[in-house]
C-alpha cells in the first residue's frame, strides 16, 4: 500500500508558488510539522547569489545525495545529473520568486513529471522532482536555519536544537501522535485510528 502521505495534493503546491503569489518577489516556505524558534525575518534580505531556492544542505550524511533518491539507471537521469550531488530538505525554504519565474520551474516541474509517469525514475514523493528542477539553482543556507529530523531522529544533539531557527519534525513520529519520540510527545496526543492514517501506518 502507498503511504498517504505522499499522495496529498496540497503538498504538490508548493511548485505552483509563483502563480498562487503572483506579485509576491521572495517567500519563506515553512511545512506543517515544524516549529520557528526565532526570527526568520533575515531570511527575506539573504542573498541567493541569483538562486532559486535556499535551502539546509542534508549531504553531511552519505545517503542524502541524488543516487539515494533518483533512478540513475535511467539515462534520462545519469545523463543530466550527477548522483553525487548534494540533496537538500524541503520544509523552511526561501524562494526567489523572481528567478523562479526567469528558470521557469514550475514548467520544469511539469517536464519531470510527465516523464515519470510510468514512476521508474523515482517513487514517491515531492523531494525528488524538487532536486530534478531546483538542480543547479539552490543556495546552502547555514546548517543553524532548519534542524531536521525530530520525527525519527533519537540522536540529534539538543545544542544543536536549542540553537535552530526552525525544528523540523519530518518523520512519522510527530509530537502530537503517540509514536512520537518521548521527550516530544504532547500531552494531548490524538486517538490511536486517527493516528495510524495520518502516519501512514496502516496497511490495509
Amino acid at each position: 500500500m502507498r503511504n498517504p502521505k505522499y499522495l496529498y495534493l496540497l503538498n504538490h503546491l508548493r511548485f505552483y508558488i509563483p502563480e498562487i503569489y503572483p506579485q509576491l518577489e521572495k517567500v519563506v516556505f515553512l511545512d506543517d510539522d515544524l516549529v520557528v524558534q526565532k526570527d526568520l525575518t533575515p531570511l527575506f534580505s539573504l542573498d541567493l547569489h541569483g538562486n532559486v531556492n535556499g535551502a539546509v544542505e542534508t549531504c553531511l550524511e552519505a545517503f542524502h545525495r541524488y543516487y539515494k533518491y533518483l533512478n540513475f539507471s535511467n539515462s534520462i537521469i545519469s545523463s543530466r545529473f550527477d548522483p553525487q550531488a548534494c540533496a537538500w530538505a524541503f520544509g523552511m525554504n526561501v524562494f526567489d520568486l523572481v528567478a523562479w519565474r526567469k528558470a521557469n520551474v514550475t514548467a520544469r516541474y511539469h517536464y519531470w513529471q510527465e516523464q515519470n509517469a510510468d514512476g521508474t525514475l523515482w517513487k514517491l514523493g515531492t523531494l525528488p522532482p524538487a532536486l530534478l528542477c531546483f538542480y543547479g539553482l539552490t543556495e546552502p543556507l547555514d546548517r543553524r536555519w532548519h534542524v531536521l529530523g525530530l520525527g525519527y531522529d533519537l540522536n540529534i544533539d539538543n545544542r544543536l536544537i536549542e540553537s535552530a531557527a526552525v525544528i523540523h519534525f519530518n518523520g512519522n513520529m510527530k509530537p502530537w501522535l503517540k509514536v512520537a519520540i518521548g521527550s516530544f510527545l504532547m500531552d494531548y496526543a490524538i486517538s490511536d485510528y486517527f493516528e495510524l492514517l495520518i502516519c501512514g501506518c496502516l496497511t490495509a
